[in-house]
């Protein structure tokens, strides 16, 4: 653990010193987020905060990853860097959609035909194991690209982003750790210093955003992580002592918050006759926030959410995706559906 500690630390330390750096340049060339009507802060914020995120991920990750694992992660830090460039220019100049979604695929590309990430089977879910080729490639870029931009949709308020990738961060990287895959278990945690650092100025009221330079960087990151624990947990030893019994569902609860975010949202904007890409204020930590709750009070609930469902994966770690997936879904309805019963019971008062 001292390698990943010592990760955590450096990338905390870098980030911490460019931060206030970018703060001062955006507010002096106006590099900044406008308050609007879909926006909930009330004052002119700068928005480019990835940027200290990243590099202090990445110095990080090249300091404390053995000079023989640099040939392993090689194509994992070019597609940060494609998604990252990427960012920079939405939060300069926002791009097209398509333009957007096409550079999210070429970075999905290398991570797929480079380093050879891939969801190769269905891991016995529904009876379902082997997947043809074209399967696994379809697969793979759908989950790489609704994780990137799930994260990138609850980037909505004071410190909610990077407190929720926190935790997804300290999980996969407590469980690398445990499994001995120290080069993962030192990224998560080399990209947690980096975020934990942000959140200093992050918190409410907040003196910086990530912005999509940090938003589409950290939820490429999870995503990759996701898989990655997917495929080792499932190919463990049935006795190792970590294994989960349920690699899908163990991912998806770790990832929890962005993805039911995202499933809710599209229902909620489809049931409206409206396009899933319509912006709103739908989405969960807006809802939340109409019963008079903080953005602190916010991302502290949901971050706690986020922790019980790990914690539920980690008690039932013996039961399939089958049954671990199904009970994600049906807590997370319930959920919701007590979340919209306290926000119709608060405006009938």
């Amino acid at each position: 653990m001292v390698s990943e500690l010592a990760a955590a630390i450096t990338s905390f330390l870098i980030a911490f010193l460019i931060v206030p750096v970018i703060i001062e340049y955006s507010l002096t060339r106006n590099l900044v987020d406008i308050p609007g009507r879909r926006k909930i802060h009330k004052r002119v914020t700068p928005s480019m905060g990835g940027i200290a995120i990243f590099f202090g991920f990445f110095i990080s990750s090249l300091i404390w990853i053995d000079i023989q694992g640099w040939s392993y992660i090689k194509f994992i830090l070019v597609a940060l860097f494609v998604i990252f460039f990427i960012g920079v220019r939405d939060d300069l100049v926002p791009l097209k959609v398509v333009v957007k979604l096409l550079g999210q695929l070429m970075a999905a590309s290398m991570l797929i035909f480079l380093f050879d990430l891939r969801i190769k089977t269905f891991y016995g879910l529904f009876g379902v194991y082997d997947l043809p080729a074209i399967v696994s490639y379809a697969v793979t870029y759908f989950t790489l690209i609704v994780i990137t931009n799930s994260f990138n949709l609850i980037d909505g308020l004071d410190g909610l982003a990077g407190t929720i990738a926190i935790v997804a961060l300290a999980a996969f990287g407590v469980w690398f750790f445990l499994v001995d895959d120290q080069i993962f278990s030192v990224l998560s945690f080399a990209m947690l210093g980096a975020i934990f650092a942000f959140l200093i100025f992050n918190w409410e009221p907040s003196k910086v955003f990530m912005g999509d330079t940090g938003a589409l960087v950290i939820g490429m990151m999870l995503a990759i992580l996701a898989i990655h624990f997917i495929n080792v947990n499932y190919s463990l030893p049935t006795n190792t002592p970590y294994k989960f019994k349920g690699s899908v569902g163990t991912a998806v609860c770790i990832i929890i918050i962005p993805l039911v975010d995202t499933l809710r949202i599209v229902i909620i904007r489809l049931s409206r006759l409206q396009s899933p890409f319509t912006p709103d204020k739908s989405h969960i930590h807006h809802s939340i926030m109409r019963l008079g709750m903080s953005h602190g009070q916010t991302t502290l609930l949901l971050a706690a959410v986020q922790i019980i469902y790990i914690g539920l994966a980690v008690v039932f770690y013996q039961f399939s995706d089958v049954y671990v997936l199904s009970g994600s879904l049906v807590l997370s309805f319930l959920l919701s559906m007590v979340l919209d019963w306290l926000i119709r019971r608060k405006l009938s008062d």
